[in-house]
């Protein structure tokens, strides 16, 4: 069974894939902001689990958890980062310090934890990377600029480390969900279409792993749709764009 380090692992498709790794026998390094919300899974698990808490958008603490697991296991065969957060523009109202914050969230944490794991993923078995991006890169939306830039980004990093690894046998996954019902998105105040349980999105995501494929996208017919209006003439995307658009409140 693999050495895996999960990120993001005390809520939402975090914590239902740690219960699924965990449960199938694998060594998992849960790695989060608060202990307390772990310790349950490393008690349930004996001889499984180390906890790797700290704040993944701090150099230094990533660099810290890394040591922590180098001296646990020498090496991982699996790095699942999978932690991150979202926020909205309101219109009428570009705020620099959000797109800052969740920047600094869904970019700058994922490229710290790639620094960390990538020596730990050449010291292990059948090395695999997988990153959570999302299906909303496809498809520009409103209010979601600062969380669609950021994840835009990631898809870009990890599709170009893909081909910069590749020639040292390091698997790159990037994982592009639509809308899972998790703490972040219950506090959306707009419908998702398709909304998945964090179960749910949490097998779907362990059942194809190990077939190691470049990316996973569900729900099926969701991703496929923004897809197929990600193409679409500029006038029209801007069209549709207005039409789901809301207008600054008066």
């Amino acid at each position: 069974m693999s050495r895996c380090w999960l990120t993001g692992a005390s809520s939402g498709i975090g914590a239902a894939l740690a219960h699924i790794l965990l449960e199938q026998g694998h060594q998992v390094a849960l790695g989060g902001r608060h202990a307390d919300r772990l310790a349950p899974l490393a008690q349930k698990f004996p001889g499984q689990v180390i906890l790797v808490i700290g704040d993944l958008d701090k150099p230094e603490q990533v660099a810290g958890i890394a040591a922590q697991i180098e001296k646990a296991w020498g090496g991982l065969d699996m790095a699942i980062l999978n932690a991150g957060t979202c926020e909205y523009l309101e219109p009428g109202h570009f705020d620099p310090a959000l797109v800052e914050r969740v920047m600094r969230t869904n970019l700058l944490g994922v490229s710290y934890c790639l620094a960390a794991a990538l020596p730990l993923l050449r010291a292990g078995q059948r090395p695999h990377l997988v990153v959570m991006g999302s299906s909303v890169t496809w498809l520009a939306l409103p209010r979601a600029g600062a969380y669609g830039a950021s994840k835009a980004a990631v898809r870009y990093l990890v599709e170009s480390q893909r081909i910069d690894l590749a020639h040292e046998g390091i698997a790159v996954t990037l994982v592009s969900p639509g809308f899972v019902d998790t703490p972040l998105t219950r506090r959306n105040d707009f419908p998702m279409p398709q909304l998945w349980t964090a179960q749910r999105a949490a097998r779907y995501i362990a059942t194809r792993l190990p077939r190691r494929p470049l990316e996973i996208n569900f729900p099926g017919l969701f991703t496929l749709v923004l897809r197929l209006l990600g193409v679409l003439p500029a006038r029209l995307r801007l069209a549709l764009g207005q039409r789901l658009a809301r207008h600054e409140q008066e």
